[in-house]
């Protein structure tokens, strides 16, 4: 089967029915940035906690707190991963509206299903980032 080339029109069609989701890809991307670094706080603040010598009378009680900090790296880990797939899906639809405008068939409902999908990826991320944020501050954030 050849390609036909699509119309200006269903190009057109095609353009805008992706705006969206193409700048959804943009935003995962900031909000993954974003979980990104506050991984890596929660994984300095449990290097720290880690390094504290138990025989530190002083200091030693806040190594309580690393079970929290477990917590917090799975469910910000957990948030990365939805919002990955987020991402992922969201590309996909980009790729499949213009694979069907090419095929010269109809991409709404498609597009639609994928769309519904991602955002469905990103809503629970949002909600691993809610439970994160829940049990983020702590007395023992305030120590050093």
């Amino acid at each position: 089967m050849l390609l036909e080339t699509p119309s200006i029109e269903q190009l057109a069609r095609i353009i805008g029915s992706v705006a969206a989701p193409a700048f959804l890809l943009g935003a995962v991307a900031s909000f993954i940035s974003v979980l990104v670094a506050r991984m890596n706080g929660v994984i300095d603040r449990s290097r720290f906690l880690h390094g504290i010598a138990d025989a530190d009378s002083s200091r030693s009680y806040l190594k309580a707190d690393i079970p929290r900090l477990k917590l917090r790296a799975a469910l910000l880990n957990r948030s990365v991963f939805y919002a990955t797939l987020c991402a992922i899906v969201t590309a996909l639809l980009i790729i499949v509206a213009f694979i069907t405008a090419f095929l010269q068939r109809a991409h709404e409902y498609g597009v639609a299903i994928l769309f519904i999908v991602a955002i469905g990826f990103f809503c629970v991320s949002l909600v691993e980032l809610a439970r994160e944020t829940r049990i983020a501050l702590h007395e023992f954030d305030h120590h050093r």
